[in-house]
């Protein structure tokens, strides 16, 4: 798929590494629910697993963080800036995808109804998600210059983008793993950018 303006993507060597992370543990995620557009906030798990992802971003230095609107990802970012002195700037980009009526309904009776999520009506298209990812990944690029940029998104989202930055090892972003979280490394080379670590979760504290 080719973007409007393309040219805005392209990877500048004064770049420096963007860590995309998914949010922390849910309710939802518990119970194995669509998140979606659902605006729900950590569990005690969750709450865990942003510290853990705060200590170990900590020593990167970043240079600012950004953030998905929803609770789950401010609660997460807000972890995170506070251990590196930062206060994290909501953008819509980083929006999870929005499955539309079956926000917050259990996955697998949306899977028995429709065959899978991806044909249960309502849902927004793959292609839609990854437009807002790759915006994400360019708002970052332009913060880049000043130091590390951190995303706090969501699996959908970090999904469609690490499966278009890397087709070879991910053909389509259901194979991609995002756990609660969890941290990605992206790097610029060569101008464009490059996945060095995917699906990493920092043990949470205990």
């Amino acid at each position: 798929m080719v973007l409007p303006g393309a040219d805005r993507y392209r990877v500048s060597s004064r770049m420096q590494a963007v860590y995309l992370c998914r949010h922390g543990e849910t309710v939802l995620n518990s119970e194995g629910r669509l998140r979606g557009l659902s605006n729900v906030d950590l569990n005690a798990t969750g709450r865990r697993q942003a510290e853990a992802l705060a200590l170990t971003l900590q020593p990167m230095k970043p240079g600012a963080i950004m953030v998905s609107p929803l609770g789950r990802t401010r609660q997460t970012a807000e972890a995170i800036g506070a251990a590196c002195g930062l206060t994290p700037e909501v953008s819509d980009y980083l929006l999870d995808r929005d499955y539309g009526p079956h926000n917050g309904q259990p996955a697998d009776e949306v899977v028995a109804a429709w065959g899978s999520v991806d044909n249960a009506p309502g849902v927004e298209p793959w292609d839609s998600v990854l437009v807002r990812a790759r915006s994400a990944l360019a708002e970052a690029a332009v913060r880049g210059r000043d130091g590390p940029v951190v995303l706090v998104s969501h699996d959908a989202l970090n999904s469609a983008l690490l499966a278009f930055l890397d087709p070879t090892r991910w053909t389509h972003p259901h194979s991609v793993q995002q756990p609660t979280g969890c941290l990605n490394v992206l790097s610029p080379a060569n101008d464009t950018w490059v996945v060095l670590i995917a699906g990493l979760r920092p043990d949470p504290i205990q």
